[in-house]
């Protein structure tokens, strides 16, 4: 299924290029039925080295997981703030990540340190809420920031919040991700 799931995800940018595809839309979601199910994805794409070059998401199921990734994959591509928008000859080296989501959880604590003893780094995606800013990290990031108060110092930041923002006692909520990787 995870191959399906990044060629839905590429022809849908080649689509948004003005490239075309000939991806079989209807036979993927004859063959894979959960593409018919409310699902949350981030698309994240990366450029020849590994960096990054966009990734926008879902966090929530709130539409069909096929539309969910057609919609993230063109806004990865075209309107993540962060970059320009992609170019074609920019699509033919991307490399392509599909994430499912579960479902956010809220993470009840009284300290930091217990905080530090609900989250399990490279498990765990973190959604991070104080007043009306908000920010996330998938699972994945863990690999860029494996310390705890590195995380949480780029995630607080990353909301627009002061480095030192888990004193404020954000809401927290953890989900994890099942990822898939384009060859």
């Amino acid at each position: 299924m995870g191959e399906t799931l990044i060629l839905l995800a590429k022809a849908s940018i080649a689509i948004a290029l003005g490239l075309g595809s000939d991806f079989d839309l209807h036979k993927a979601r004859r063959d894979y039925p959960i593409l018919n199910q409310n699902g949350a994805v981030f698309v994240t794409l990366r450029d020849s080295d590994e960096r990054l070059r966009g990734c926008i998401g879902s966090l929530v199921a709130h539409r069909p997981l096929y539309k969910d990734i057609i919609i993230n994959a063109k806004l990865s591509a075209l309107r993540d703030s962060r970059f320009a928008p992609l170019t074609p000859k920019e699509f033919e080296s991307i490399k392509v990540e599909v994430s499912l989501l579960s479902t956010p959880k809220e993470i009840k604590y009284s300290s930091i340190d217990e905080l530090k003893s609900k989250i399990i780094p490279q498990k765990d995606g973190v959604v991070l809420k104080l007043d009306d800013k908000k920010a996330t990290y998938l699972p994945s990031v863990w690999e860029e920031l494996p310390k705890f108060d590195e995380f949480f110092i780029s995630l607080c930041e990353k909301a627009g919040l002061e480095s030192n923002c888990l004193t404020q006692h954000p809401s927290i909520e953890i989900y994890q991700a099942t990822k898939y990787k384009e060859k």
